[in-house]
């Protein structure tokens, strides 16, 4: 007999505990979204050594949605343990409601619904056209690939409130482009920055290797990461290197170690 839409979600979610980063607290969250289709977007509680820059397992994940240009077809949020109050009153002002408990685990956009049976996740890769397979470190044409990748899903961001939308793609080992966006809330504390948002795409798909972070700000030439994503790039990223969009100039290259000398580690809170 076939199993129900809800135990199948239970099934999906809880194999994800396995790629959250949790060396301080030692308490793995996994989350994923639904969409119409049954396909699903991953989410993982992904620690900072400053901790208030923790990233939630659903903010993850519906964050990873909207860079994924997917947040419309989102119908259920799923977490590997219950809704705890501070997420369900970040679910109870997504948009796509109103939202409401489903299970102790599970939330919906269509109460008195049934969800669609998880299927298989989406591929988050983003390809532009022009991506070369040779070249190195230097190669120009790695570079404007990068770069237009990051304007290209600068295009998917969500920012009602700032109308200042930046992509950010990160570049792993010998794999595509992830992308991520800058993604705002009504509530600002719970507001995730484009660079966060990749790299929390990749640790969410178990991809966590990066070895390039390009970065566009469409409306500010002179854009970089804020001090908040230079703390989590300097801690989880540190050898990656990091290509600004410049616009009409060359694009400026740095690291994720440069953008912050003598950046917190937090080694002596390791659990």
């Amino acid at each position: 007999m076939a199993s129900s839409p809800l135990s199948a979600l239970r099934r999906t979610v809880e194999p994800l505990l396995d790629r959250a980063h949790v060396p301080f607290s030692g308490r793995p969250t996994a989350s994923l979204v639904l969409l119409e289709d049954g396909m699903w977007i991953p989410g993982v509680r992904i620690e900072s050594a400053s901790f208030s820059l923790t990233q939630p397992a659903l903010l993850n994940a519906v964050t990873t949605a909207v860079a994924q240009g997917r947040q419309q077809d989102v119908v259920a949020l799923v977490l590997s343990r219950p809704f705890q109050r501070g997420e369900a009153a970040y679910a109870s002002d997504l948009p796509g409601g109103p939202w409401e408990a489903f299970a102790p685990d599970v939330w919906t956009s269509r109460p008195g619904r049934s969800l669609p049976t998880p299927t298989r996740p989406v591929d988050p890769s983003v390809r532009p056209a022009q991506v070369s397979a040779a070249g190195g470190e230097n190669h120009a044409g790695q570079q404007a690939a990068g770069i237009s990748a990051a304007r290209q899903v600068a295009e998917r961001a969500y920012v009602p409130a700032s109308s200042y939308p930046v992509g950010a793609v990160l570049e792993i080992e010998d794999g595509p482009f992830l992308p991520g966006v800058n993604v705002e809330h009504p509530d600002w504390t719970r507001i995730l920055c484009a660079e966060r948002n990749a790299v929390g795409t990749a640790y969410a798909y178990g991809q966590p290797d990066v070895r390039r972070l390009f970065l566009s700000c469409l409306n500010d030439p002179e854009g970089t990461p804020c001090g908040a994503c230079r703390q989590v790039l300097a801690e989880l990223t540190p050898e990656a290197t990091l290509w600004m969009d410049r616009h009409s100039d060359a694009p400026q290259r740095t690291t994720a170690s440069a953008l912050l000398p003598g950046s917190f580690r937090g080694r002596a809170l390791l659990s």
